[in-house]
């Protein structure tokens, strides 16, 4: 069966050292950020805040979670921290609504920077919200037809397997650009509204953009495993697999 393969060990293996790289990554520049203050002495919670009213978006809540995990890579990788499109409000966990840091101005202006997308309604962003449902039912299910298409042979129930999947790979595709450009949003104007400066802004750069390589590192495992499926399925390069 294909999960004893030699090959899928392999594409596993590669797609956990890119996990574990890019979270430690991250990890490393949060750990080493969220101990320098940033330059305006503002909370998180006051630079989203703040960000929103510069921006003239007046419907969007700013509100503290009660877990304690950061920016998404937290013990059991929960996304803790976020902005909600569906009730408008950017969630923040404790110690970044309450943080002064430069790690903690940096993610609360990232997801600040994900509600101008919506009140902008940034095409990507837009696509991504759509897409979102199919992408979870696939990324669910799609383990499910392929175990049963390899076991039986059935090359239909592969197919409807690949499909979903494809559908999950193609949401973390899309969520590359919506990532980069709340990145990008969030630099710009933390300086632009003297939240950060100097050296400041080398440490939010520097979060941000370590942040940003765990959503590569997604998408890169994502379609490491789309193509090792189509590989075995004879779908790509016209290999069985038997």
């Amino acid at each position: 069966m294909f999960y004893f393969d030699p090959l899928y060990i392999m594409t596993t293996l590669g797609a956990l050292v890119l996990s574990l790289w890019a979270t430690g990554k991250v990890k490393w520049a949060f750990a080493k950020y969220s101990k320098l203050p940033a330059y305006s002495g503002m909370t998180g919670a006051e630079v989203a805040q703040r960000i929103l009213d510069h921006q003239g978006i007046c419907d969007v809540k700013v509100e503290q979670t009660r877990s304690h995990q950061w920016f998404g890579i937290g013990g059991d990788g929960i996304l803790d921290d976020h902005y909600d499109p569906r009730v408008k409000t950017v969630r923040l966990s404790p110690q970044i609504y309450q943080g002064t840091s430069q790690a903690a101005v940096a993610i609360a202006a990232h997801e600040v920077g994900h509600a101008i997308q919506h009140a902008k309604a940034y095409a990507p962003f837009k696509l991504r919200n759509v897409m979102a449902p199919a992408a979870a039912f696939g990324s669910n299910i799609a383990y499910l037809f392929l175990m049963m298409g390899f076991i039986a042979n059935a090359l239909s129930f592969i197919k409807i397997g690949v499909l979903l999947f494809s559908v999950a790979v193609a949401f973390q595709l899309v969520t590359l650009p919506v990532e980069w450009d709340a990145s990008n949003r969030a630099k710009k104007l933390l300086v632009d509204y003297g939240i950060v400066a100097g050296q400041d802004s080398q440490g939010v750069a520097k979060v941000l953009n370590a942040a940003a390589l765990t959503y590569v590192a997604a998408a890169a495992a994502a379609l490491l495993n789309l193509l090792y499926f189509l590989f075995r399925s004879g779908l790509l390069g016209g290999r069985s697999n038997d």
